[in-house]
């Protein structure tokens, strides 16, 4: 058994006003198994609505939470939170945490599995795997995000079955380590592509549940995000050829 004492979450945030408050109520009530901490970074990607204003008020309210926030005084994009974030994490491991409500923290622990058995150093946490609940919604996102985990694959040699997924796990200092770009979207191609290359890392998948979100909704990712990551595929792909 591996044990480790502190999970880092880093959550990206970018006009979640609306929302962000229900994602930390359930980080805030979240058990984890085996009694680990948990350190919140929540990185502000200078929002234009009252986002920064919540954020605030939330952490005065729960000040035993020791939430760390951080703010870009212009916005630079999802990759670019994840950035920040990650390099300030002090945690034992790593998890990306949207700040939508579109993934159930709760899931952790599921995650953490084939870690605490020695077995993993990263972990993707599948939305087309297992038995776990499933939204119904856009047919040809799903199409997009199958090809895009099908293309990444061919440049990889790995068998993910959700190279997009938000839920990544990783050992602090595989994350760390790595030199990353991608400021938007690009960062899930990107960060596949570079752990992949890790001499002996053991990258696993387990079945996560997935409540996604409409455009009405907030959803943000659109078809040039889309068309970003077959770039990033071939770019961070071809490095290793």
């Amino acid at each position: 058994m591996v044990k480790f004492d502190t999970l880092s979450i880093v959550v990206p945030v970018y006009n979640e006003a609306r929302t962000v408050h229900q994602i930390l109520d359930r980080l805030r009530v979240l058990e984890l198994v085996n009694g680990i901490r948990k350190e919140i970074i929540l990185v502000n990607d200078c929002s234009t609505d009252a986002s920064a204003a919540v954020l605030a008020a939330y952490a005065a309210q729960y000040p035993e939470l020791n939430l760390r926030l951080l703010h870009h005084a212009v916005n630079q994009g999802k990759g670019a939170a994840l950035h920040t974030g990650i390099r300030e994490a002090t945690g034992d491991y790593v998890i990306i945490q949207d700040a939508d409500l579109e993934y159930d923290p709760e899931e952790y622990n599921i995650m953490f599995k084939p870690i605490l058995k020695g077995f993993a150093d990263v972990v993707f946490g599948s939305r087309f795997m297992g038995g776990n609940p499933h939204r119904i919604l856009f047919f040809w996102h799903s199409i997009g995000n199958k090809v895009l985990t099908f293309l990444s694959n061919m440049f990889t040699d790995l068998n993910l079955t959700d190279m997009e997924t938000c839920y990544k796990l990783f050992r602090r200092d595989i994350i760390q380590g790595l030199q990353l770009e991608e400021k938007r979207f690009g960062f899930e191609p990107e960060v596949t592509a570079k752990v992949a290359r890790i001499p002996g890392v053991r990258i696993y998948e387990v079945g996560i549940s997935y409540y996604g979100r409409t455009y009405a909704e907030g959803k943000k990712i659109g078809w040039r995000d889309g068309f970003r990551a077959i770039y990033c595929i071939l770019r961070y792909g071809l490095l290793s050829l």
